[in-house]
């Protein structure tokens, strides 16, 4: 028999997050979050988007055993003001057991119905900053910290409860010796000649937080009309700053200004941190923090985590200016291997983009939903 326990009691949050660490203590693939930050972000007082968004956690057991778990969320900006009756579900992990999924699911579903909600999706987060999807090809490669493993089971539980795919994403690696920097460097020269726009490049984090606010602004602009896409509110700025941008080398993030020194685009790259996670186990201390500000100096791997374009500058090539500025970048550090974010099948303009790197396709995830009414 499976009992579903809510989890609301720091102890009980703790056996949510460290649940994927047994699930997946054989994987070589499996890239272990930092157990605190995990925390840290499901804790109302301190994640910022539980001022628009409402989140249940929950474990599943049979006996004294944890054998599975799922957050249920409403992000109310997209229900209220976007007019998106979801329920959404993510951090669902669970042994290959059809009556512990189903059981999961079946909790998310209550919720959605009690809140009047048409249809529930997942694996998704809080917002378009969080992960996304289920791994369905590549799951022999190693994950990202940006993204969510799983075991190839997965798939087989949401067909089983009769969801159908909603969103299909794909994630991209090329290796850096594609970048052809004669073709980038001319794009570059051109754009810069005809719009009048400028680089911007820095060596210190400090200096990058004052155009972090519009850096965000920037990105809900060029990230508006993709499906399922809800906005970064003003408290979460602050919140992804600190996050995010103290983590990420100063030089690996690039901004683009028009004449009047308006931001009209911006990159932001990571190194990868895949190994260097692994090593930390999920702790920072007394070893995690050393492997990870290595992997921060040395990783010949690095992730291209966000690009925006302001519509008004989209499709005139402004991205060579990025892309030139990276090749400067990844020249003198000795990358090797560049690696996408998991992008929308139907998001054309960004295959577009990055079709002179010829990258290949390594690994596919999918969003599933199933009607409520």
């Amino acid at each position: 028999m499976i009992t579903i326990k809510e989890a609301i009691s720091k102890t009980d949050l703790k056996k949510f997050v460290t649940f994927p660490f047994t699930l997946y203590k054989d994987s070589p693939y499996w890239v272990p979050p930092i157990i605190n930050d995990e925390l840290a972000s499901f804790d109302k007082s301190k994640n910022p988007v539980f001022k628009d968004a409402d989140a249940w956690f929950f474990l599943a057991y049979k006996g004294d055993q944890i054998v599975g778990r799922v957050a249920a969320i409403i992000n109310r900006i997209e229900v209220n003001q976007q007019k998106v009756s979801k329920m959404r579900f993510g951090w669902f992990d669970f042994i290959d057991d059809f009556e512990v999924s189903g059981a999961l699911l079946d909790k998310v579903a209550e919720i959605g119905k009690q809140h009047q909600l048409e249809y529930m999706e997942g694996p998704v987060g809080f917002s378009n900053m969080d992960k996304v999807g289920v791994l369905t090809e590549g799951f022999d490669h190693i994950g990202t910290m940006i993204t969510w493993y799983n075991h190839p089971y997965y798939v087989s539980h949401f067909e089983h409860f009769g969801f159908v795919k909603e969103k299909e994403y794909a994630e991209n690696k090329f290796p850096f010796s594609n970048a052809d920097p004669i073709f980038f460097e001319k794009a570059n020269e051109l754009v810069k000649r005809r719009y009048g726009v400028k680089a911007i490049n820095f060596t210190k984090t400090k200096d990058v937080m004052p155009m972090a606010d519009k850096m965000f602004d920037l990105f809900n602009e060029s990230y508006a009309k993709l499906s399922s896409f809800v906005p970064i509110t003003d408290i979460q700025k602050e919140y992804f700053k600190k996050k995010y941008i103290s983590f990420i080398n100063p030089e690996y993030i690039k901004f683009v200004v028009d004449k009047d020194d308006k931001l009209i685009a911006f990159g932001i790259v990571m190194p990868s941190f895949s190994e260097a996670l692994q090593k930390a186990n999920g702790k920072l201390f007394p070893f995690g923090i050393y492997h990870l500000l290595k992997a921060k100096k040395q990783s010949k791997d690095v992730i291209f985590y966000l690009i925006g374009v302001d519509p008004e500058y989209q499709n005139k090539g402004v991205t060579a200016v990025i892309f030139s500025e990276y090749h400067k970048t990844f020249s003198k550090k000795g990358i090797e291997y560049c690696y996408r974010t998991p992008e929308l099948e139907d998001n054309v303009a960004i295959r577009q983009l990055w079709k002179h790197f010829d990258p290949k396709i390594y690994k596919r995830r999918k969003t599933f939903r199933k009607n409520l009414k």
